[in-house]
């Protein structure tokens, strides 16, 4: 039986595409491709999910990398991707739905550390039991070492769970950990669907 559901953060609970972000600054033609390549394919960026840079290392890593006429937009990206947040639309009313119907909500995210600062601004935060974000334990999904510690620091049994995840790799690590995934589609009409079939209640 289905008790904890688990939520991924980015293009789940609130949009994250650098396209949108970069849309913001209106960067167009070879710089937006450079700042797409340099900021968010780069391995800094992994390394502020994994907790082992900060935005401001970061920063000082990625700038020399653009030309100056960059910079400022370059630090916005790393720094202020979260202003505005925009969340998915219909996942906050799912949330409630949810969480009135006795289910216990965790969020498993891949995220830097100030995760917590734009977290606590976002309205679904409200619905949720428990958060495990990669940067504050050095573990990133989908490496299966982050499933295990999340189980073990909210003492949950994976059978009892369910994963909402948008990339499909990290559904099948989770899969591997014995939890059930939902690869999310940007569709929660789908998602309810595919919730209802697990025995989870929506009604």
């Amino acid at each position: 039986m289905i008790k904890n559901i688990i939520f991924d953060m980015g293009n789940v609970l609130l949009r994250f595409a650098s396209d949108s972000f970069l849309d913001r600054y209106n960067v167009e033609g070879s710089d937006r491709i450079l700042l797409k390549n340099k900021v968010f394919r780069s391995v800094e960026w992994v390394m502020l999910d994994r907790g082992t840079l900060t935005e401001e290392a970061a920063e000082q890593r990625i700038l020399p990398k653009l030309p100056e006429r960059l910079h400022q937009v370059a630090h916005k990206l790393i720094a202020e991707w979260d202003e505005p947040l925009v969340p998915v639309e219909g996942t906050v009313e799912l949330l409630q739905t949810l969480k009135q119907n006795g289910y216990a909500l965790y969020l498993l995210s891949n995220a830097s550390v100030r995760q917590p600062i734009y977290w606590e601004r976002m309205e679904a935060s409200k619905y949720f039991a428990g958060t495990l974000i990669s940067a504050h334990v050095h573990q990133i999904k989908p490496n299966p070492d982050i499933y295990q510690t999340f189980l073990k620091k909210f003492d949950l049994v994976p059978a009892e769970c369910v994963f909402i995840d948008d990339s499909p790799a990290n559904i099948e690590a989770a899969i591997g950990a014995d939890i059930y995934g939902i690869v999310f589609n940007n569709d929660v009409s789908e998602l309810k669907q595919e919730l209802v079939s697990l025995g989870v209640a929506l009604d």
